[in-house]
């Protein structure tokens, strides 16, 4: 299994509009094979001690597949460059990161 973790920075005020597709695109993914977890997520405030500041410009995927083989199929789908196109202008840049269990 691998572990994606994606922060996807947002131009200023597109946060709801973003989460919008993104709560679409979710289910979408969700169905495709090799597909364990895909989920958005938001940073928020907690106080706990050494968290750090929170980004109201950020969302963070957390996803889980079976194999690299089933991510590489993941962003390849027709689905996934639609909704790239469709939300590539509310975006600034994104950060991935791809992990394995230790």
């Amino acid at each position: 299994m691998i572990h994606v973790i994606a922060e996807l920075h947002l131009v200023p005020n597109a946060r709801d509009e973003f989460v919008a597709a993104l709560r679409a695109l979710e289910p979408v993914v969700r169905a495709e094979a090799g597909c364990i977890e895909y989920r958005g997520a938001l940073e928020v405030p907690t106080g706990i001690d050494g968290q750090a500041h929170v980004r109201d410009d950020v969302v963070t995927v957390i996803e889980k597949w079976e194999d690299e083989q089933a991510l590489a199929v993941h962003l390849a789908a027709p689905h996934m460059r639609e909704w790239g196109a469709r939300v590539g202008a509310l975006m600034t840049g994104r950060t991935l990161r791809v992990l394995r269990d230790v």
